[in-house]
């Protein structure tokens, strides 16, 4: 008995020291790997890895508008245009007054012919038969009612030849003219009518003036005087450009 208590005792004593050996090699391998990663600096490289620095951004530069003149200056208006009236409300309120009093004539339309064989032998016009056309339309235009709002349009090739896309003056649409597009009559001197298709957006007639272009055989260079005589009715003057070496 006494035998077995000593080898129990023993056996315990080298356990103690089997258990003190192991944590001493463990406190040992802990400083060891203390000492590796101090050298191998992990710490810091562990802390950039889970706190990511943002990005520098540029400061914002700003930057300042340069100061526009707000100050109005009087419109400029072309020679031509000039000639043009000015819509004040008591002059537009005289022209309704007048042109309602316009009598009611029965409508004179004609059958217009599509026959454009007049331009295959046509004359170029020069410029001093254009200028001398316009120079008399002008003179017509002088000549008629201020009460009736009028302008005058030298012919172009884009007119009467190929395209028949006929522009009004803006300024004369946005003051005598209605805002939407509708029918326009155009009056001849004989006072045949023709219908046109008046766009109020692009200030022009379109449909219908090719018609009145070739019933009156009109070329590059003539010369008409529009005078509105009723809201959406007009009064053509038609003045030839003639060469002096024509005959």
């Amino acid at each position: 008995m006494h035998y077995l208590n000593i080898r129990t005792v023993i056996q315990q004593s080298m356990a103690k020291k089997r258990t003190v050996s192991y944590e001493e090699a463990r406190e040992r391998n802990i400083e060891e790997n203390k000492k590796k990663i101090e050298a191998l600096n992990l710490q810091h490289l562990s802390s950039a890895i889970q706190k990511p620095q943002a990005p520098k951004t540029p400061p914002l530069i700003k930057h300042r508008r340069p100061k526009v003149d707000v100050t109005v200056t009087p419109t400029r208006r072309s020679p031509r245009l000039s000639s043009l009236p000015e819509a004040s409300h008591q002059r537009k309120i005289q022209f309704e007054q007048v042109s309602h009093n316009v009598m009611d004539i029965p409508r004179r339309t004609i059958q217009v012919s599509s026959d454009r064989s007049y331009l295959i032998n046509r004359r170029s016009i020069s410029y001093e038969a254009r200028e001398c056309a316009l120079r008399k339309a002008e003179e017509i235009e002088s000549r008629l009612d201020p009460i009736f709002p009028c302008f005058v349009r030298s012919m172009l090739h884009s007119h009467v030849t190929k395209g028949f896309w006929f522009g009004i003056p803006k300024q004369f649409c946005t003051s005598y003219l209605p805002k939407f597009d509708c029918t326009v009559i155009l009056v001849d001197e004989n006072g045949d009518e023709f219908d046109m298709k008046y766009f109020a957006d692009r200030t022009a007639f379109s449909g219908g003036w090719q018609g009145f272009a070739v019933a009156h055989k009109l070329i590059d260079g003539d010369a008409c005087v529009f005078q509105l005589i009723k809201p959406t009715t007009m009064k053509v003057y038609i003045i030839r450009a003639i060469d002096n070496g024509s005959n």
